[in-house]
């Protein structure tokens, strides 16, 4: 199993990170931390293989964690995910040896391509010997492969999985006004989510025909 440390100053989507991570296998998260001290504190404590390291954290941020790593002498792999959207950032970031730099808000599926994408690449290079040029490209390759497409600005990652959360523990097509009662939130943003949901595949769209009246719009969960 390849142990991953979740950094996120925010504790919800630190949450939502460590759900994301246990559903690809061969992974498991070993801790969380919400700070750059509680990052550090942690590689110490236990085992860890991977970080997943926000950028702004509330004494520090994600870079200076990776120096300090290094100084220390810890190998670990570190892929940035952050907010943080300027070159700069993203240069330094690959500077300091971070093999991934995945933009918020992000789908499940966009992670669990890189950390298969990671898994990959950790089989092939443990395994030692020797690589052809072709087998190199196609890994790194992987790993920078374009994600799924981020969610718009202004729409929260969490608010997104509650909409799916809802979706996928459905018995049946909901409506928006369902979504929003279940996952205590106004219709409106349900809506927002559940039409970038429907354009992208992810959610299938039906009509359901009542006596008077427009017909009433009702999702069901699509994607694998």
């Amino acid at each position: 199993m390849i142990q991953v440390l979740i950094v996120d100053d925010d504790v919800r989507v630190a949450r939502i990170n460590t759900a994301y991570v246990a559903k690809v296998p061969g992974f498991r998260v070993a801790a969380q931390a919400h700070s750059a001290a509680g990052a550090l504190a942690a590689v110490e404590e236990v085992p860890v293989d991977l970080v997943l390291l926000d950028h702004c954290l509330p004494d520090g941020n994600g870079l200076a964690v990776v120096r300090e790593l290094r100084r220390l002498g810890h190998r670990v792999d570190v892929v940035m995910v952050t907010a943080a959207r300027n070159v700069a950032t993203v240069q330094d970031a690959m500077r300091h040896g971070a093999l991934q730099y995945l933009v918020k808000p992000f789908t499940y599926a966009a992670l669990r391509s890189k950390l298969e994408a990671y898994a990959a690449l950790r089989h092939t290079l443990d395994g030692g010997g020797e690589a052809e040029q072709a087998e190199v490209d196609r890994l790194f390759g992987a790993l920078w492969a374009a994600s799924e497409p981020a969610l718009p600005k202004g729409r929260s990652p969490t608010t997104a999985e509650l909409v799916r959360q809802a979706l996928r523990g459905a018995d049946g097509p909901l409506s928006a006004q369902e979504i929003a009662d279940g996952a205590g939130m106004s219709r409106q943003t349900a809506q927002r989510h559940l039409k970038l949901l429907e354009r992208t595949g992810k959610v299938r769209l039906t009509l359901r025909y009542g006596g008077t009246g427009r017909p009433e719009h009702r999702y069901a969960w699509a994607a694998a």
